[in-house]
């Protein structure tokens, strides 16, 4: 099981980036305009620096849901692989078979 700490604190950031998902897109749109001026370029990359560190999404860590384990994480079931290999064994995942030859 993660620490309670690092499981708020990733939901935190979940929380920023979902606030800041709209300001951060169209800032991001806006740079790729290419008839901007070097000033109003960086001006725009001013703002989008001065967003908070914890909207950008590639901070958010995926952790499995039921024990928050950062690492051996499976996108497909939103698990650990500790925990995929167990619900699999009892069978609780339907149409998943642990493989044995």
């Amino acid at each position: 099981m993660a620490k309670k700490s690092s499981i708020a604190k990733n939901k935190k950031r979940a929380a920023l980036v979902a606030k800041f998902s709209a300001v951060r897109d169209s800032l991001k749109k806006q740079l790729l305009d290419a008839s901007l001026t070097d000033e109003q370029f960086w001006n725009l990359r001013r703002k989008l620096a001065k967003l908070p560190r914890n909207s950008s999404p590639i901070r958010v860590r995926n952790r499995c849901s039921i024990t928050g384990r950062a690492r051996g994480y499976r996108r497909w079931f939103g698990l650990s692989r500790l925990q995929l290999r167990e619900m699999v064994s009892f069978g609780e995942i339907p149409g998943v078979t642990k493989s044995s030859w």
